[in-house]
């Protein structure tokens, strides 16, 4: 289960409110909250050699019947068949170029503690809640508008989110953030963020090892994530191991 996590976590994570999981044996496409590609993912794939264009056709539908524009196609390593981004390529669907490759790492072992002057915990409040997100708007550019519609959302669900919040504090300043889902074989994590003027002093390292103690604590001792080039070094050396391989392909539509 934690390597079914790790390559295809959307299928197997508490859903928040506004988002869904269209499932089938030979596929699922997550549905999140979010107009961006990377608010609709398909994945988990199954297909028979024969049943590559029906799936196309089945996901496109369900892509374009709920109003989405662009998604992201998540093949793991597991997926089948083999060759199944090449017969993707086909259809026009193509590596998605913001990050064509994740790697999913798995923890069990407990991860370093951080230095002095720097502790994780979870969000203990709305402000908090709220403060957390816009460190991360920060941290990736986001503009004044788009930020405005991002935390609106996430008002919307602050009490119903099945996400836990971490922020993170470097002599008393909030200077980093992170979320988790928890499920009965590991937390998945999410979102580890930490502004630039900060990093290198341990946020990062106390965001993952905050989250680790609330999985131990909840009777599941793994992490598990999706890691791209700018974590993975990071994560690598904080003890995680690599289990997979997923490639990412973007399906846009056309005229």
């Amino acid at each position: 289960m934690i390597r079914l996590l790790a390559e295809n976590a959307n299928a197997y994570v508490p859903l928040a409110p506004g988002e869904e999981l269209h499932e089938t044996e030979r596929f699922v496409v997550w549905f999140g909250r979010g107009d961006s590609a990377q608010d609709t993912v398909a994945q988990r794939f199954r297909l028979g050699e024969d049943e590559v264009d029906e799936a196309v056709a089945e996901i496109r539908a369900a892509v374009r019947g709920r109003g989405r524009g662009a998604s992201t196609w998540e093949v793991a390593d597991s997926a089948t068949p083999p060759d199944l981004v090449e017969r993707l390529k086909c259809f026009g669907i193509v590596p998605f170029a913001e990050e064509p490759v994740a790697i999913g790492m798995v923890l069990t072992d407990e991860p370093p503690p951080p230095p002095p002057g720097v502790v994780a915990r979870r969000v203990a409040t709305f402000e908090e809640y709220v403060q957390a997100h816009e460190i991360a708007f920060e941290v990736f550019g986001m503009s004044a508008e788009r930020r405005a519609e991002a935390l609106e959302r996430a008002k919307a669900v602050y009490n119903e989110s099945p996400s836990a919040g971490y922020l993170a504090f470097v002599d008393g300043e909030p200077v980093g953030m992170a979320t988790a889902r928890f499920t009965d074989a590991a937390a998945v994590l999410y979102a580890g963020s930490v502004l630039p003027r900060a990093r290198g002093r341990g946020a990062y390292r106390a965001l993952v090892r905050a989250r680790w103690d609330d999985a131990v604590a909840s009777g599941t001792p793994a992490l598990v994530t999706h890691a791209g080039a700018m974590s993975l070094p990071i994560l690598r050396r904080l003890g995680f191991r690599d289990v997979a391989t997923i490639r990412i392909l973007l399906d846009e539509p056309r005229p």
